[in-house]
């Protein structure tokens, strides 16, 4: 867990990695160089995607009769825990360039699937986000033709800069009712706005986008299924954040390691000669493993949940699905806790000396406070305790 501390030795680093990223091995390495650095600049990571992109990550979730991988949920989440571990960043923007396939899987027809998967192992799209039900800035106006025009705006459109295609939600005021679509990221009338800049998830080209009289033809409307099976996109969603915050808890620990074994001193009054014979400081390691390692059993049982249900397709039943989504919440309920807790320890353990700026080991932290403010974690402990007392199972929800 070396990371070049100095400006020459990270530019050598990086020079060197571009060639041998032909894996997922040689891509954590490369990320694993650069992270701290492009932390503190934020901004695109274009090299970075382009290094994902070669690695064969973007068909993934693309099913095997359109050419992609068509991987398995446990295996895809796995992939995004382990980029998680050097960063979160852009450990996001391959899970939602995985989810918005999964909206073209699952809501879009037989000609719309063929193209747009087709597209993405053909063209290697990365995929934009600009669904957001909630966010009703956005307008849909129908065209007469089964076709709309979009006008204003939506926020938090997580991978929209340097994508090629984006799924769009936008509020019909005539039905009350949300429209969705796929279109071109570049098409006429779309501003996509260099406006992110939280105190974490930096490169995760979440900005804001303005739409001005953008047409979407009839052939890229959507129609979102109502079904228990279409509504798995929400728990892969939701699975895809939890997998984040393992990974997080699991990258700080390996760098909360690697400082304490290579740098670490022990306190004048331990009795031991090393940093690693600190009975107290085993011990506050231990902790932090046990949080690591709960919340990754969580978010494995949880995959397993929901790759059980996808194969079950549209038979899929409303029972099934709610197990899956009370999975999800005990997961990603353990998960946020330990990704918070165990990038703040990590400062417990390594001491005063890791607050080196330059280190950027506050990342972890700062990246998960980010994302873990996305939806209150009390309304997921307050579906568990229902299901607990009750046996009540979680309802659909746009979270749950």
């Amino acid at each position: 867990m070396n990371e070049p501390r100095h400006a020459d030795a990270l530019q050598t680093r990086q020079a060197s990695a571009a060639p041998v990223v032909r894996d997922l091995a040689g891509l954590l390495d490369a990320l694993r160089a650069s992270a701290a650095q492009r932390d503190r600049e934020g901004g695109h990571a274009a090299q970075e995607k382009q290094w994902i992109a070669d690695a064969g990550l973007l068909t993934l979730a693309v099913p095997c009769e359109f050419g992609g991988r068509g991987a398995r949920w446990p295996d895809i989440y796995e992939t995004i825990r382990q980029i998680a571990r050097v960063d979160s960043a852009l450990a996001h923007l391959l899970g939602f360039t995985c989810l918005q396939v999964v909206s073209v899987n699952v809501w879009g027809n037989a000609e719309q699937r063929a193209r747009y998967l087709n597209g993405t192992v053909e063209h290697r799209w990365w995929w934009g986000n600009a669904v957001n039900p909630l966010d009703t800035r956005l307008v849909a106006t129908a065209t007469g033709d089964g076709g709309y025009r979009l006008d204003g705006q939506k926020g938090f459109c997580s991978g929209t800069r340097g994508s090629q295609v984006m799924t769009v939600s936008a509020h019909d005021p005539a039905t009350g009712k949300p429209v969705f679509a796929v279109v071109p990221t570049g098409r006429e009338g779309i501003t996509v706005h260099e406006d992110w800049n939280p105190i974490g998830q930096r490169q995760t080209d979440s900005g804001s986008v303005s739409f001005a009289q953008v047409r979407v033809e009839p052939q890229e409307v959507l129609e979102r299924a109502d079904t228990p099976y279409a509504s798995l996109r929400t728990l892969i969603s939701q699975q895809v954040l939890t997998n984040l915050f393992v990974g997080i808890a699991q990258g700080a620990l390996d760098e909360a390691r690697a400082y304490v074994t290579q740098h670490g001193r022990p306190w004048i009054n331990s009795g031991v000669d090393k940093a690693t014979d600190d009975p107290y400081l085993i011990q506050r390691f231990g902790e932090m493993r046990l949080q690591a390692v709960s919340a990754e059993a969580l978010a494995a049982r949880a995959a397993d949940a929901l790759d059980e249900a996808w194969r079950q397709g549209p038979s899929l039943s409303a029972e099934t699905r709610a197990q899956v989504a009370l999975a999800t919440s005990e997961a990603k309920i353990v998960a946020h806790r330990a990704a918070l807790d165990v990038s703040e320890k990590l400062f417990d353990a390594c001491g005063a000396r890791a607050t080196h700026a330059p280190l950027a080991l506050d990342r972890f932290w700062r990246n998960a406070r980010v994302h873990t403010l996305h939806d209150p974690i009390d309304y997921r402990v307050r579906d568990v305790g229902r299901y607990a007392l009750s046996g009540t199972l979680p309802e659909v929800s746009l979270y749950t």
